[in-house]
Protein backbone atom coordinates (compact mmCIF):
# COMPACT_ATOMS: atom_id res chain seq x y z
CA UNK A 1 0.00 0.00 0.00
CA UNK A 2 0.86 3.29 -0.67
CA UNK A 3 1.85 6.01 2.14
CA UNK A 4 -0.72 8.50 2.47
CA UNK A 5 2.34 11.33 2.72
CA UNK A 6 5.34 11.67 1.73
CA UNK A 7 7.99 14.04 3.37
CA UNK A 8 11.25 14.97 1.25
CA UNK A 9 14.30 16.36 3.89
CA UNK A 10 16.85 18.88 4.01
CA UNK A 11 16.95 18.97 -0.31
CA UNK A 12 18.04 21.56 -2.15
CA UNK A 13 14.44 23.23 -3.06
CA UNK A 14 13.36 25.28 -6.10
CA UNK A 15 9.74 26.45 -5.87
CA UNK A 16 10.01 28.49 -8.80
CA UNK A 17 7.54 30.39 -7.38
CA UNK A 18 7.42 34.35 -8.58
CA UNK A 19 10.01 35.92 -6.01
CA UNK A 20 11.12 32.63 -3.89
CA UNK A 21 14.06 32.12 -3.36
CA UNK A 22 16.07 28.90 -3.00
CA UNK A 23 15.99 27.27 -0.38
CA UNK A 24 19.78 25.36 0.23
CA UNK A 25 17.90 23.30 3.11
CA UNK A 26 14.27 22.83 2.22
CA UNK A 27 11.78 20.42 3.13
CA UNK A 28 8.42 19.69 1.37
CA UNK A 29 5.49 17.64 2.79
CA UNK A 30 3.11 16.40 0.07
CA UNK A 31 -0.44 14.71 2.01
CA UNK A 32 -2.59 13.08 -0.78
CA UNK A 33 -2.49 14.63 -4.06
CA UNK A 34 -0.96 18.14 -3.00
CA UNK A 35 1.81 20.08 -1.12
CA UNK A 36 0.75 19.96 2.35
CA UNK A 37 3.93 22.09 3.70
CA UNK A 38 7.34 23.65 2.74
CA UNK A 39 10.12 24.54 4.95
CA UNK A 40 13.63 25.64 5.51
CA UNK A 41 15.65 24.46 8.19
CA UNK A 42 14.45 21.36 9.88
CA UNK A 43 12.64 18.09 8.25
CA UNK A 44 9.34 17.10 8.71
CA UNK A 45 9.26 14.40 11.64
CA UNK A 46 8.31 10.56 10.88
CA UNK A 47 4.29 9.86 11.51
CA UNK A 48 2.41 7.24 10.52
CA UNK A 49 1.94 6.78 6.96
CA UNK A 50 4.64 9.20 6.57
CA UNK A 51 7.45 7.82 3.67
CA UNK A 52 10.39 9.98 4.64
CA UNK A 53 13.17 10.68 1.92
CA UNK A 54 16.53 11.82 3.18
CA UNK A 55 17.12 14.78 0.50
CA UNK A 56 20.70 15.87 1.45
CA UNK A 57 22.11 15.08 -1.93
CA UNK A 58 18.98 15.76 -3.89
CA UNK A 59 17.87 19.40 -5.73
CA UNK A 60 14.18 18.78 -5.58
CA UNK A 61 12.03 20.89 -8.07
CA UNK A 62 8.93 21.04 -10.22
CA UNK A 63 8.15 18.31 -12.66
CA UNK A 64 9.18 19.75 -16.20
CA UNK A 65 6.57 20.41 -18.60
CA UNK A 66 6.51 19.16 -22.19
CA UNK A 67 4.69 21.71 -24.20
CA UNK A 68 4.56 19.83 -27.69
CA UNK A 69 4.76 16.32 -27.60
CA UNK A 70 3.56 13.31 -31.17
CA UNK A 71 4.06 10.18 -28.70
CA UNK A 72 3.24 7.24 -30.77
CA UNK A 73 5.66 8.67 -33.03
CA UNK A 74 8.75 7.09 -30.91
CA UNK A 75 7.92 4.30 -33.60
CA UNK A 76 9.75 5.92 -35.90
CA UNK A 77 12.45 6.99 -34.02
CA UNK A 78 15.64 7.71 -36.46
CA UNK A 79 13.46 6.11 -39.66
CA UNK A 80 14.14 8.89 -41.65
CA UNK A 81 16.90 11.40 -40.55
CA UNK A 82 18.69 14.62 -42.47
CA UNK A 83 15.94 15.55 -44.39
CA UNK A 84 14.01 18.17 -45.60
CA UNK A 85 10.68 18.99 -43.31
CA UNK A 86 8.60 18.78 -46.26
CA UNK A 87 10.58 15.37 -47.75
CA UNK A 88 10.28 14.25 -44.13
CA UNK A 89 6.80 14.44 -43.55
CA UNK A 90 5.38 13.67 -47.23
CA UNK A 91 7.38 11.16 -48.31
CA UNK A 92 8.31 9.03 -44.90
CA UNK A 93 6.18 10.12 -42.23
CA UNK A 94 2.47 10.03 -43.76
CA UNK A 95 3.03 7.15 -45.93
CA UNK A 96 4.65 5.53 -42.42
CA UNK A 97 1.77 6.07 -40.53
CA UNK A 98 -0.92 5.04 -43.06
CA UNK A 99 0.80 1.80 -43.52
CA UNK A 100 1.81 1.04 -39.41
CA UNK A 101 -0.21 3.25 -37.10
CA UNK A 102 -2.61 1.44 -35.95
CA UNK A 103 -5.00 1.87 -32.09
CA UNK A 104 -3.00 -1.35 -30.42
CA UNK A 105 0.15 0.98 -31.84
CA UNK A 106 -0.73 3.78 -31.00
CA UNK A 107 -1.26 3.14 -27.37
CA UNK A 108 1.51 0.67 -26.73
CA UNK A 109 4.01 3.91 -28.25
CA UNK A 110 2.29 6.40 -26.26
CA UNK A 111 3.01 4.36 -23.17
CA UNK A 112 6.56 3.73 -24.80
CA UNK A 113 7.06 7.96 -24.93
CA UNK A 114 5.91 8.67 -21.29
CA UNK A 115 7.77 6.12 -19.54
CA UNK A 116 10.90 8.06 -21.50
CA UNK A 117 8.97 11.55 -20.35
CA UNK A 118 8.30 10.26 -16.85
CA UNK A 119 12.33 8.89 -16.36
CA UNK A 120 13.94 12.24 -17.72
CA UNK A 121 12.02 14.14 -15.69
CA UNK A 122 8.81 15.40 -16.99
CA UNK A 123 5.70 15.00 -15.35
CA UNK A 124 3.40 16.64 -17.98
CA UNK A 125 3.10 16.98 -21.28
CA UNK A 126 1.12 18.27 -24.22
CA UNK A 127 0.35 15.98 -27.46
CA UNK A 128 -0.52 16.18 -30.76
CA UNK A 129 -1.67 13.37 -32.90
CA UNK A 130 -4.49 10.75 -34.39
CA UNK A 131 -6.49 7.92 -32.20
CA UNK A 132 -5.84 10.14 -29.66
CA UNK A 133 -8.28 7.94 -27.85
CA UNK A 134 -6.00 5.51 -27.96
CA UNK A 135 -3.07 7.04 -26.73
CA UNK A 136 -5.19 8.62 -24.06
CA UNK A 137 -5.42 5.39 -22.63
CA UNK A 138 -1.07 4.52 -22.84
CA UNK A 139 -1.08 7.71 -21.36
CA UNK A 140 -3.27 6.94 -18.71
CA UNK A 141 -1.61 3.81 -17.81
CA UNK A 142 1.21 5.78 -17.36
CA UNK A 143 0.72 8.20 -14.52
CA UNK A 144 1.56 11.22 -16.11
CA UNK A 145 -0.54 14.67 -16.37
CA UNK A 146 -1.28 15.40 -19.81
CA UNK A 147 -3.32 17.87 -22.38
CA UNK A 148 -4.01 15.30 -25.30
CA UNK A 149 -4.80 16.85 -28.50
CA UNK A 150 -6.77 14.69 -31.46
CA UNK A 151 -5.66 15.81 -34.61
CA UNK A 152 -7.17 17.33 -37.17
CA UNK A 153 -6.23 17.61 -40.86
CA UNK A 154 -8.08 17.66 -44.32
CA UNK A 155 -6.42 14.52 -45.62
CA UNK A 156 -7.10 11.05 -44.53
CA UNK A 157 -5.38 10.18 -41.75
CA UNK A 158 -4.42 7.43 -39.15
CA UNK A 159 -8.22 6.41 -37.60
CA UNK A 160 -9.77 9.38 -39.59
CA UNK A 161 -10.14 8.11 -43.05
CA UNK A 162 -12.97 10.12 -44.15
CA UNK A 163 -11.41 13.83 -43.85
CA UNK A 164 -15.04 15.39 -43.34
CA UNK A 165 -15.41 13.59 -40.26
CA UNK A 166 -12.16 15.00 -38.51
CA UNK A 167 -14.02 17.39 -36.25
CA UNK A 168 -16.89 15.33 -35.30
CA UNK A 169 -14.08 12.78 -34.41
CA UNK A 170 -12.25 15.43 -32.16
CA UNK A 171 -14.98 16.33 -30.61
CA UNK A 172 -16.42 12.59 -29.54
CA UNK A 173 -12.94 12.65 -28.40
CA UNK A 174 -12.83 15.45 -25.86
CA UNK A 175 -16.41 14.71 -24.57
CA UNK A 176 -15.34 11.10 -23.22
CA UNK A 177 -12.28 12.68 -21.97
CA UNK A 178 -13.22 15.91 -20.63
CA UNK A 179 -14.31 14.68 -16.91
CA UNK A 180 -12.69 11.08 -17.38
CA UNK A 181 -9.62 11.71 -15.72
CA UNK A 182 -8.52 14.54 -13.59
CA UNK A 183 -4.67 13.75 -14.87
CA UNK A 184 -5.59 13.81 -18.52
CA UNK A 185 -7.04 17.58 -20.09
CA UNK A 186 -8.49 16.90 -23.96
CA UNK A 187 -8.13 19.29 -26.36
CA UNK A 188 -8.03 19.75 -30.26
CA UNK A 189 -4.98 19.58 -32.65
CA UNK A 190 -4.98 21.17 -35.99
CA UNK A 191 -2.09 19.92 -37.88
CA UNK A 192 -0.99 22.94 -39.67
CA UNK A 193 -2.56 26.04 -42.33
CA UNK A 194 -1.39 24.15 -45.24
CA UNK A 195 -3.10 20.80 -44.28
CA UNK A 196 -6.36 22.17 -42.74
CA UNK A 197 -8.70 24.92 -45.15
CA UNK A 198 -9.43 28.00 -43.82
CA UNK A 199 -12.99 26.59 -42.89
CA UNK A 200 -11.62 23.60 -41.10
CA UNK A 201 -9.32 25.77 -38.73
CA UNK A 202 -12.81 28.12 -38.27
CA UNK A 203 -15.33 25.39 -37.28
CA UNK A 204 -12.28 23.30 -35.15
CA UNK A 205 -11.49 26.39 -33.08
CA UNK A 206 -15.50 27.26 -32.90
CA UNK A 207 -15.67 24.09 -31.54
CA UNK A 208 -12.72 24.38 -29.22
CA UNK A 209 -13.77 27.18 -27.53
CA UNK A 210 -17.42 25.84 -27.32
CA UNK A 211 -16.03 22.79 -25.21
CA UNK A 212 -13.40 25.33 -23.28
CA UNK A 213 -10.63 23.31 -24.39
CA UNK A 214 -7.00 24.10 -25.74
CA UNK A 215 -6.78 24.67 -29.41
CA UNK A 216 -2.44 23.49 -30.80
CA UNK A 217 -1.31 24.14 -34.35
CA UNK A 218 1.44 24.12 -36.30
CA UNK A 219 2.56 27.91 -37.07
CA UNK A 220 5.33 29.10 -39.24
CA UNK A 221 7.57 26.26 -39.03
CA UNK A 222 9.54 26.63 -42.25
CA UNK A 223 10.86 29.66 -44.21
CA UNK A 224 8.49 28.52 -47.45
CA UNK A 225 5.29 27.55 -44.90
CA UNK A 226 3.29 30.91 -46.24
CA UNK A 227 3.72 29.44 -49.63
CA UNK A 228 2.53 26.63 -49.35
CA UNK A 229 -0.79 28.10 -47.60
CA UNK A 230 -1.61 30.43 -50.24
CA UNK A 231 -1.15 28.05 -53.08
CA UNK A 232 -3.12 25.36 -51.01
CA UNK A 233 -6.16 27.30 -49.28
CA UNK A 234 -5.92 30.13 -51.83
CA UNK A 235 -6.12 33.20 -49.62
CA UNK A 236 -4.12 35.91 -49.13
CA UNK A 237 -2.15 37.39 -46.37
CA UNK A 238 1.82 38.33 -45.81
CA UNK A 239 2.47 35.75 -43.11
CA UNK A 240 0.95 32.63 -41.92
CA UNK A 241 0.47 34.84 -38.21
CA UNK A 242 -0.99 37.45 -40.61
CA UNK A 243 -3.14 34.64 -42.29
CA UNK A 244 -5.07 32.89 -38.95
CA UNK A 245 -5.31 36.26 -37.28
CA UNK A 246 -7.55 37.27 -40.28
CA UNK A 247 -9.46 33.69 -39.51
CA UNK A 248 -10.06 34.62 -35.51
CA UNK A 249 -8.09 31.61 -34.54
CA UNK A 250 -5.41 33.90 -32.28
CA UNK A 251 -6.42 34.12 -28.71
CA UNK A 252 -5.01 32.87 -24.98
CA UNK A 253 -6.50 29.69 -26.07
CA UNK A 254 -4.52 29.05 -29.43
CA UNK A 255 -1.01 27.22 -28.89
CA UNK A 256 1.00 28.20 -31.77
CA UNK A 257 4.02 25.64 -32.21
CA UNK A 258 7.31 26.12 -33.38
CA UNK A 259 7.08 30.10 -34.41
CA UNK A 260 10.23 30.30 -36.28
CA UNK A 261 9.84 32.29 -39.21
CA UNK A 262 7.96 35.34 -37.38
CA UNK A 263 8.46 39.05 -38.30
CA UNK A 264 8.08 42.29 -35.87
CA UNK A 265 4.73 42.92 -37.21
CA UNK A 266 3.60 38.71 -36.62
CA UNK A 267 5.14 39.11 -32.93
CA UNK A 268 2.86 42.24 -32.23
CA UNK A 269 -0.34 40.43 -33.41
CA UNK A 270 0.39 37.57 -31.09
CA UNK A 271 1.45 39.77 -28.22
CA UNK A 272 -2.28 41.35 -29.10
CA UNK A 273 -3.95 38.30 -28.93
CA UNK A 274 -2.00 37.03 -26.32
CA UNK A 275 -1.51 33.43 -27.22
CA UNK A 276 1.01 31.21 -26.51
CA UNK A 277 3.91 30.10 -28.24
CA UNK A 278 5.94 26.49 -27.91
CA UNK A 279 9.52 26.83 -28.54
CA UNK A 280 11.03 23.47 -30.38
CA UNK A 281 14.63 23.97 -30.85
CA UNK A 282 16.23 20.61 -31.45
CA UNK A 283 13.53 19.60 -33.95
CA UNK A 284 14.11 22.79 -35.50
CA UNK A 285 17.56 22.69 -35.94
CA UNK A 286 17.78 18.69 -36.56
CA UNK A 287 14.73 19.47 -39.49
CA UNK A 288 17.02 22.73 -40.72
CA UNK A 289 13.84 24.97 -39.97
CA UNK A 290 15.81 27.58 -38.24
CA UNK A 291 15.63 29.49 -35.10
CA UNK A 292 12.81 30.88 -33.45
CA UNK A 293 12.87 34.71 -32.27
CA UNK A 294 12.47 33.35 -28.61
CA UNK A 295 14.04 36.65 -26.77
CA UNK A 296 11.78 38.73 -29.00
CA UNK A 297 8.86 36.46 -27.72
CA UNK A 298 9.93 37.29 -24.18
CA UNK A 299 10.83 41.03 -24.52
CA UNK A 300 7.35 41.57 -25.98
CA UNK A 301 5.70 39.37 -22.90
CA UNK A 302 4.35 36.36 -25.16
CA UNK A 303 4.42 33.22 -23.00
CA UNK A 304 6.40 30.79 -24.16
CA UNK A 305 6.84 26.97 -23.31
CA UNK A 306 9.55 24.22 -24.15
CA UNK A 307 9.33 21.55 -26.01
CA UNK A 308 10.63 18.38 -27.92
CA UNK A 309 8.44 17.87 -30.64
CA UNK A 310 8.03 14.14 -31.39
CA UNK A 311 10.98 12.01 -30.88
CA UNK A 312 10.86 10.80 -34.87
CA UNK A 313 12.23 14.47 -35.19
CA UNK A 314 14.00 15.25 -32.27
CA UNK A 315 15.01 12.06 -31.27
CA UNK A 316 14.30 12.30 -27.55
CA UNK A 317 12.09 13.50 -25.27
CA UNK A 318 14.79 14.83 -22.29
CA UNK A 319 13.62 18.42 -21.95
CA UNK A 320 16.98 19.06 -19.96
CA UNK A 321 18.93 18.80 -22.77
CA UNK A 322 16.05 20.97 -25.17
CA UNK A 323 17.04 23.62 -22.27
CA UNK A 324 20.67 23.60 -22.74
CA UNK A 325 19.86 23.89 -26.52
CA UNK A 326 17.54 26.73 -26.11
CA UNK A 327 19.43 28.80 -23.97
CA UNK A 328 22.90 28.17 -26.65
CA UNK A 329 20.72 28.42 -29.72
CA UNK A 330 19.60 32.13 -28.66
CA UNK A 331 23.02 33.53 -27.32
CA UNK A 332 24.86 32.59 -30.80
CA UNK A 333 21.68 33.50 -33.04
CA UNK A 334 22.02 37.12 -31.32
CA UNK A 335 25.61 36.83 -30.55
CA UNK A 336 25.14 37.58 -27.37
CA UNK A 337 25.94 35.42 -24.16
CA UNK A 338 24.04 37.52 -22.05
CA UNK A 339 20.57 36.54 -23.39
CA UNK A 340 17.74 33.79 -22.11
CA UNK A 341 19.74 33.41 -18.79
CA UNK A 342 19.64 29.65 -16.93
CA UNK A 343 17.05 31.06 -14.68
CA UNK A 344 14.31 31.80 -17.57
CA UNK A 345 15.20 28.49 -19.75
CA UNK A 346 14.31 26.85 -16.13
CA UNK A 347 11.36 28.61 -15.80
CA UNK A 348 10.49 27.84 -19.24
CA UNK A 349 10.18 24.46 -18.58
CA UNK A 350 8.10 24.44 -15.74
CA UNK A 351 5.95 27.58 -14.65
CA UNK A 352 6.07 28.97 -18.29
CA UNK A 353 4.85 25.73 -19.91
CA UNK A 354 2.19 25.42 -16.87
CA UNK A 355 1.08 28.85 -17.95
CA UNK A 356 1.15 27.93 -21.60
CA UNK A 357 -1.27 25.44 -21.26
CA UNK A 358 -3.67 26.91 -18.89
CA UNK A 359 -2.58 25.01 -15.92
CA UNK A 360 -0.02 27.19 -13.76
CA UNK A 361 -2.96 27.40 -11.24
CA UNK A 362 -2.77 23.66 -10.74
CA UNK A 363 1.61 22.64 -12.00
CA UNK A 364 4.46 24.63 -12.50
CA UNK A 365 5.56 25.35 -8.96
CA UNK A 366 6.40 23.96 -5.70
CA UNK A 367 3.58 25.88 -3.80
CA UNK A 368 1.16 24.65 -0.82
CA UNK A 369 -2.16 23.25 -1.86
CA UNK A 370 -0.67 23.01 -5.59
CA UNK A 371 -0.58 19.54 -7.14
CA UNK A 372 2.25 17.44 -5.98
CA UNK A 373 3.87 17.65 -9.74
CA UNK A 374 8.07 17.04 -8.49
CA UNK A 375 11.43 15.94 -9.17
CA UNK A 376 14.29 15.20 -7.86
CA UNK A 377 17.78 14.77 -9.14
CA UNK A 378 20.85 13.20 -7.93
CA UNK A 379 24.17 15.88 -7.04
CA UNK A 380 26.22 13.09 -6.47
CA UNK A 381 27.67 13.32 -9.97
CA UNK A 382 30.79 13.76 -11.35
CA UNK A 383 29.33 16.14 -13.94
CA UNK A 384 27.09 18.24 -11.32
CA UNK A 385 29.97 19.19 -9.00
CA UNK A 386 30.87 21.85 -7.93
CA UNK A 387 27.77 23.14 -7.34
CA UNK A 388 28.00 27.26 -7.64
CA UNK A 389 24.51 27.93 -9.40
CA UNK A 390 21.68 25.74 -9.70
CA UNK A 391 19.67 27.43 -12.10
CA UNK A 392 22.97 27.22 -14.09
CA UNK A 393 23.36 23.40 -13.73
CA UNK A 394 19.81 22.59 -14.97
CA UNK A 395 20.52 24.24 -18.22
CA UNK A 396 23.76 23.12 -19.00
CA UNK A 397 25.06 20.29 -16.64
CA UNK A 398 22.05 18.19 -15.77
CA UNK A 399 20.64 15.11 -17.87
CA UNK A 400 17.39 13.72 -18.00
CA UNK A 401 18.97 10.17 -16.23
CA UNK A 402 20.69 11.95 -13.32
CA UNK A 403 16.58 12.54 -12.26
CA UNK A 404 15.80 9.91 -9.25
CA UNK A 405 12.15 10.42 -8.43
CA UNK A 406 9.65 11.50 -9.99
CA UNK A 407 6.18 12.32 -8.60
CA UNK A 408 2.93 13.19 -10.78
CA UNK A 409 -0.14 14.02 -8.10
CA UNK A 410 1.18 13.02 -4.96
CA UNK A 411 2.41 9.22 -6.60
CA UNK A 412 5.99 8.36 -6.99
CA UNK A 413 6.09 7.05 -10.81
CA UNK A 414 9.45 6.66 -10.68
CA UNK A 415 11.77 6.25 -7.43
CA UNK A 416 15.41 5.76 -7.23
CA UNK A 417 15.43 5.58 -10.84
CA UNK A 418 12.71 2.44 -10.70
CA UNK A 419 9.52 2.15 -12.69
CA UNK A 420 6.89 1.93 -10.33
CA UNK A 421 3.96 -0.32 -10.75
CA UNK A 422 0.35 0.48 -9.73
Amino acid sequence: MKPCSTAINNAILITMEPGKAILEEGSILVEGDCIADIRSGAGFPSAPHRQIIDGTHLLVMPGLVNCHTHLPMSLFRGLADDLPLDIWLHEHMFPAEAAQMSPAIAEKWAMHSCRELLLSGTTCCCDGYFYEDYVAKGVEKSGIRAVLGQGVMDFPAPGVPDPGENIAIAEKFIDKWKNKNPLIHPSIFCHSPYTCSARTLKRAKEMADSQEVLFQIHVAETRNEMETVLSNQGERADSVVQYLDGLDILDRHTLMVHCVWLDEKDIDIVKRKNSPVVHCPESNMKLASGIAPVQSFMAAGIEVGLGTDGSASNNDLDLFSEMDMAAKLQKVALYDPCVLKAKSVVEMATLGGARVLGLDHRIGSLAVGKQADLIAINLRQPHLVPLYDPYSMLVYNARGSDVTHVMVAGFFRIEKRIWMAD
